[in-house]
């Protein structure tokens, strides 16, 4: 789980958030066990008042780039400001991977 912790310590550190979960999905891949590959974010934090989406996205892009970079494939972003979060309090459920079950 080192590649999970770094990526929590880096979305607590640069946005505070109200809540955070990083869900490692890899195991829903076709990936070996004990993957780091695919990650399912939900952040919830101030920091992202006034921004739009795509801007909100790019932040934790950047943020996350060196992990992009190597062994992190994909990232499922899920990002909410405080009252956002109050009107829906949950993120979808991913989709299971064609790779793996079809």
């Amino acid at each position: 789980m080192q590649v999970q912790q770094t990526i929590e310590n880096k979305l607590t550190a640069a946005f505070t958030p109200d809540f955070l979960q990083v869900l490692n999905e890899s195991y829903m891949h076709a990936v070996p066990a004990d993957s780091e590959t695919h990650f399912k974010l939900v952040i919830v934090s101030g920091s992202f008042e006034g921004m739009r989406a795509v801007q909100r996205h790019q932040r934790v892009y950047q943020l996350l780039s060196d992990e992009l970079a190597g062994g992190v494939h994909a990232l499922a972003l899920h990002i909410f400001t405080p009252d956002e979060w109050r009107e829906q309090e949950s993120a979808p459920s991913s989709p299971a991977c064609m790779g793996k079950n079809g």
